[in-house]
């Protein structure tokens, strides 16, 4: 089992909340901690490794960028074509998440998940238009769930 040290826990409480918005985070991440910026980046990419961290990414405020319309769209897909048609969704240009995830029947038969962003529900619904047509005869059936609130994002705390 991978250890944290106290200059680990430091980093991971500098960039809990996100990366500095500068031209050179890891620098700036670096000065705070009086540490190298090569130092930073060489611990983050070994947390990683070891799964401490899951990733680094940016993860953005779709409401903010006037994408109100969010919906998550789920899909019943033959199991034997999951991964190939997985990629495929996950390459659209609209969809910021897609994942393969459990079927619990026989309430839920979905088993391929894929969030889509509009401006307008016509937006999001021509976006699910695709997707079904990308999936053709694979689409077994699917469901949209919308968004109702924003929920806040949040990675790893910790106190102090």
């Amino acid at each position: 089992m991978f250890s944290l040290d106290e200059t680990d826990l430091a980093i991971m409480r500098a960039t809990q909340s996100g990366l500095p918005l500068t031209p050179r985070p890891y620098q700036t991440i670096a000065e705070q901690l009086g540490l190298s910026a090569e130092d930073v980046m060489s611990r983050m990419i070994n947390m990683q490794e070891q799964g401490v961290i899951r990733r680094i990414g940016v993860v953005p405020n779709h409401y903010k960028l006037g994408y109100r319309f969010n919906g998550m769209t789920v899909w019943n897909i033959p199991d034997e074509v999951i991964d190939e048609l997985g990629e495929k969704v996950g390459q659209l240009d609209f969809v910021s998440h897609c994942y393969h995830r459990p079927r619990h029947l026989p309430e839920w038969p979905y088993n391929l998940f894929a969030m889509v962003h509009g401006k307008s529900q016509a937006a999001v619904d021509q976006q699910i238009k695709v997707m079904s047509e990308l999936l053709g005869a694979y689409n077994q059936g699917h469901e949209v769930l919308y968004s109702t609130e924003i929920l806040k994002k949040t990675g790893f705390r910790s106190g102090g």
